[in-house]
């Protein structure tokens, strides 16, 4: 039986360590057993604890953060796992060596310095594990993986609550605020989307700046910067499309989340968008860093309702196909089950 002890030190935000949440508590349910390690985190622990899982809160510092190498050496003695599962850089560089095998898991195209002593990488795309092969890992010992997005609903989010009027065009978008996210870009799009509003759910540190960027162009009035949100579900359920600008976007979990509650999607041609979305069949791609196209592409969608109802449905047939819970996590069981044997 497989013994895993999965270690993330990520931020208290971001689309890895909301996955990493999800995929923990889905294997969970599965009835795995396994540990956990966390960087420091209140609200993550309870959440975790809560469902049963048993987790260890470490301070995953510096390269000197010597609590925390003692910590995961007492962890990997005290469990006696088969499986070590690091989630991105810092966790993997924390991990001790030990009788497991160890799974470096990558959502971007990292430093694989950090995962030498790994015996296997996973990948959440097939263009991540394409660029590790490329960089000189044995292909055996690369593995793709999908991420799974929960496709609960909810009622949509009353748009006065959020001082948008009734009846008006409504575009959602999500992310850290931040240069890779292309904010700026859909900003300016929107300049070209007369009568349209625009909410950001997420923060960073472009705030500031993307606010005075959407005064300069006489906009701010038609935008809201909602923050960091745990509505998701609900902010879907009012808007009439999603918008993925981004510029550097590895996997794209927001595409397969609008995916997943049936709203059609326009999106930038990064890695990620190209790797999930058939433009004209499940979405519509627009150049990088291209804010006329995108107003294009959006402008379509938002005068052409059958075509927006078509790549709705052909999300979520996306999503049915790739991306369930269930596909996912009997994926990763297989997976862990066939490597930790060796």
């Amino acid at each position: 039986m497989t013994r895993l002890l999965q270690a993330m030190a990520g931020a208290a935000h971001g689309g890895a360590e909301a996955f990493f949440e999800r995929l923990t508590l889905a294997l969970e349910r599965s009835g795995l057993h396994q540990r956990v390690l966390i960087r420091r985190n209140p609200q993550r622990a309870h959440l975790l604890r809560d469902s049963g899982v048993e987790v260890e809160e470490l301070g995953f510092g510096g390269v000197l953060d010597l609590p925390t190498r003692w910590g995961f050496s007492r962890a990997v003695k005290r469990f006696e796992p088969s499986v070590v599962l690091t989630w991105m850089n810092r966790a993997s560089r924390f991990c001790p060596e030990g009788p497991f095998v160890q799974v470096g898991r990558l959502g971007g195209y990292y430093d694989l310095k950090y995962y030498r002593r790994c015996s296997h990488l996973v990948g959440n795309t097939q263009d991540i594990c394409d660029w590790v092969i490329g960089q000189g890992w044995p292909a055996e010992r690369v593995h793709y993986l999908p991420n799974f997005v929960t496709n609960a609903t909810a009622k949509p989010v009353p748009r006065a609550s959020l001082d948008t009027p009734p009846g008006v065009p409504l575009l959602l978008a999500l992310g850290r605020l931040h240069a890779n996210k292309a904010f700026d870009v859909l900003l300016k799009a929107l300049v070209e989307v007369p009568g349209a509003y625009l909410w950001i759910a997420g923060d960073g540190p472009l705030r500031t700046e993307l606010e005075a960027l959407a005064a300069r162009l006489s906009i701010k009035p038609r935008v809201r910067f909602l923050g960091w949100r745990d509505d998701v579900a609900a902010l879907y359920a009012a808007a009439d499309l999603f918008v993925c600008p981004s510029r550097h976007e590895p996997l794209g979990n927001v595409v397969i989340e609008a995916w997943a509650q049936g709203v059609p999607v326009v999106a930038a041609a990064s890695q990620g968008p190209t790797q999930l979305i058939a433009d004209g069949r499940d979405g519509l791609l627009a150049p990088v860093d291209d804010a006329h196209a995108l107003a294009s592409a959006i402008r379509r969608l938002l005068g052409e309702r059958g075509l927006a109802e078509a790549l709705g449905t052909g999300g979520r047939q996306a999503y049915e196909q790739r991306f369930t819970e269930a596909a996912v996590v009997g994926k990763y069981r297989e997976f862990l089950d066939k490597v930790g044997r060796r």
